[in-house]
């Protein structure tokens, strides 16, 4: 069986099921992304934006589905115990793609501001209007199959000074795909910061799927990382879609320190004059670990700003791939953008895929982009090692360095220290699981 046909025939047959565990507005949008998917399928690798990514493979296998809201037994303050603790932050949990009521924190956000379940607070003005432009097949399987999600509303002018952390746990007995929705607003004058951290607390074979919409209006200010510490049996497949107003300010951050197959999709719009955005990405990766970025900045209005610094260390056998993409529309002019990516292939046997590109329709712009793939300096291997640092450290500390220079742009200081922290650890091979995970044992 293909892999569109097992998704077509199974909304086909569990279509009111998926309706009768979910809400009005999310199932508003389910046959018309379900006739774009069964018109388009999965895309090939010769789309231009899955050149390295096989997509259709990844959903070949016959993963299971809890369509009935089964409840799956954890308690995540007894069973979990995230490796980026101690940050003061408002934690909250999603297990596969609901949140866990009944382990949510009372009276730590502000005033106004609203956290709760997708289907039960998402409206039509908001909910997939920007993921639905896109025509993308992953994008239109989740708005398909999603039953649930996370919903968060900061209003006019509040400031939440503690992160918001939300651990997105995998639980399940057996090979399980989860389909997770978030959708953030974000509105005029307002500031949130965000940590995504997304971990597996069984040993089976997920396939996640996740689309995150975020609305910044202006003046507003949104910062949102992502951290991936899964294990090598975990497929995610990411799209992100922000939408920025005038002078509003966006930091997004993904960090992939462990996992399986991984594929990030992040879609920025600057649609009101003075935004600007600052979007970094490190990945480490060996064995036979795969992890694409791919992005797409466009800017729709003049006097914007643009910043991408994404960086890889690939040992092993691992496969890295970063395809960017800055698009300045007529009319844009006085766009600043700059875009780098760098990359170290610690074997032969690595292979890394990078193609950052520029389309201008704008004459009076201030755009540049560049990459690099090598390996460790030798010269810099010989010095260490000759003042008496093993061959062996000297490459963790050298690498560590090429890393942090992506950890050090993160605003949030906990996070940052933090990662210092794990980027060592991940490099000496003891970052497998989270620290304390009962449920991994």
């Amino acid at each position: 069986m293909s892999s569109e046909k097992q998704y077509i025939e199974l909304y086909e047959q569990a279509r009111n099921i998926l309706c009768d565990h979910s809400s009005q507005v999310l199932n508003a949008q389910r046959d018309a992304a379900f006739e774009r998917f069964r018109k388009a399928g999965f895309p090939s690798r010769k789309v231009e934006r899955y050149k390295y990514t096989d997509v259709a493979k990844l959903f070949e296998p016959d993963y299971g589905l809890n369509l009935n809201r089964l409840e799956i037994p954890v308690n995540p303050y007894d069973a979990f115990r995230c490796d980026v603790p101690n940050l003061s932050t408002s934690l909250y949990f999603v297990v596969n793609d609901a949140l866990y009521e009944k382990a949510q924190p009372k009276g730590h956000l502000p005033e106004g501001v609203v956290l709760g379940s997708l289907k039960e607070l998402a409206t039509t003005e908001y909910y997939n209007r920007l993921a639905a432009k896109d025509d993308d097949a992953v994008t239109d399987l989740n708005t398909m199959l999603v039953q649930d999600g996370l919903y968060v509303y900061v209003p006019r002018g509040v400031v939440v000074d503690r992160a918001i952390q939300v651990i997105n746990i995998l639980r399940s007995d057996v090979d399980l795909m989860v389909n997770r929705r978030v959708l953030l607003l974000v509105e005029e004058g307002a500031e949130v910061k965000f940590l995504f951290c997304d971990h597996t607390a069984d040993d089976r074979h997920f396939l996640a799927t996740q689309v995150i919409e975020a609305y910044v209006g202006e003046n507003a200010k949104l910062d949102l990382y992502c951290l991936e510490e899964t294990h090598n049996k975990n497929t995610r497949v990411s799209n992100v879609y922000i939408e920025q107003q005038a002078n509003s300010r966006v930091n997004h951050n993904v960090i992939t320190l462990h996992n399986g197959v991984t594929r990030n999709k992040l879609n920025l719009d600057l649609v009101g004059e003075g935004a600007e955005c600052s979007c970094n990405g490190c990945v480490i990766a060996d064995k036979r670990q795969h992890v694409d970025n791919n992005t797409l900045i466009t800017h729709h209005v003049p006097h914007c700003t643009s910043n991408e610094l994404y960086k890889y260390v690939l040992d092993d056998e691992a496969t890295g791939a970063f395809a960017g993409r800055v698009l300045v529309k007529k009319g844009a002019q006085q766009t600043a953008s700059q875009m780098t990516n760098q990359n170290l292939t610690a074997t032969k046997q690595a292979r890394m895929y990078t193609q950052p590109m520029l389309e201008i329709y704008a004459d009076d712009v201030k755009c540049a982009h560049g990459s690099t793939v090598g390996q460790l300096n030798d010269a810099a291997l010989f010095y260490m090692q000759q003042r008496g640092i093993s061959l062996k450290e000297a490459r963790l500390l050298l690498q560590s360095a090429f890393i942090n220079e992506v950890v050090n742009r993160m605003e949030l200081e906990p996070l940052r220290d933090r990662l210092h922290y794990l980027v060592e650890k991940r490099f000496r091979g003891e970052l497998n699981k989270c620290e304390g995970c009962k449920l991994c044992k």
